[in-house]
């Protein structure tokens, strides 16, 4: 019987990548404005291959993007930079549809609901109260809390600890396969796949997959 499920959160509660996508194209057309002397698709391509090199969560990416460019950091170009993406980001970070309403029904059949992410405690705990979701969960696990990143063991064992439960009785929600889905895996929990969040994906070993998030409240009847 589940008792609890833990969720991701960046692409499986929180449309990250749509807000990714909006604030760097504004970060983008910004620098441009101040005076940086590039393409628009060109450089939105050398952005996003330094985010696969160097993560997401990358602090640096415009000093890393504008080094790659011209050779140095132009700081009133990068001060623009930040501070359009930073305007747009907060306009644009949304959950996905249904979200709000999964969590109040899982939490009224008196099922536990917590996050795992890899996201730093703060950046987290500012995606939830953007989308006005921070009052419902019960446990949430950040990087700080193991220094460890997912599929590490460490991250799910502490959301276990925290809700005082064995991993059988969990079901793990993620958009990742080589983290969420082996992570929790490797532990005992059970696996859901959230194909809304990573369509490309054509694979994985998670022993449900779902299209739209209400598709969970079926599978932990």
């Amino acid at each position: 019987m589940i008792k609890a499920v833990l969720f991701d959160l960046d692409n499986t509660l929180i449309d990250f990548m749509k807000m990714k996508k909006h604030s760097c194209r504004a970060a983008i057309d910004a620098m441009i404005g101040a005076g940086l002397n590039v393409e628009h698709d060109k450089a939105i391509k050398v952005l996003f291959e330094l985010y696969d090199k160097y993560g997401l969560e990358e602090r640096t990416i415009f000093q890393k993007f504008l080094k790659k460019i011209t050779g140095k950091v132009d700081y009133k170009i990068l001060a623009n930079g930040i501070v359009a993406y930073r305007r747009v980001r907060t306009g644009f970070m949304e959950a996905y549809p249904n979200v709000d309403y999964v969590l109040l029904k899982l939490k009224s059949r008196g099922i536990k609901i917590g996050i795992v992410t890899d996201a730093p405690k703060l950046k987290a705990w500012v995606r939830l109260a953007s989308i006005k979701l921070s009052n419902y969960f019960n446990v949430v696990v950040t990087f700080e809390d193991t220094k460890q990143h997912k599929p590490s063991k460490l991250p799910f064992k502490a959301a276990l600890k925290k809700l005082k439960l064995k991993a059988s009785e969990c079901l793990m929600v993620g958009d990742w396969p080589e983290r969420d889905i082996k992570g929790a895996k490797a532990i005992g929990m059970k696996t859901c796949f959230a194909r809304y969040g990573n369509p490309k994906i054509k694979k994985t070993d998670a022993d449900y997959e779902i299209s739209n998030i209400k598709m969970l409240l079926e599978i932990v009847k």
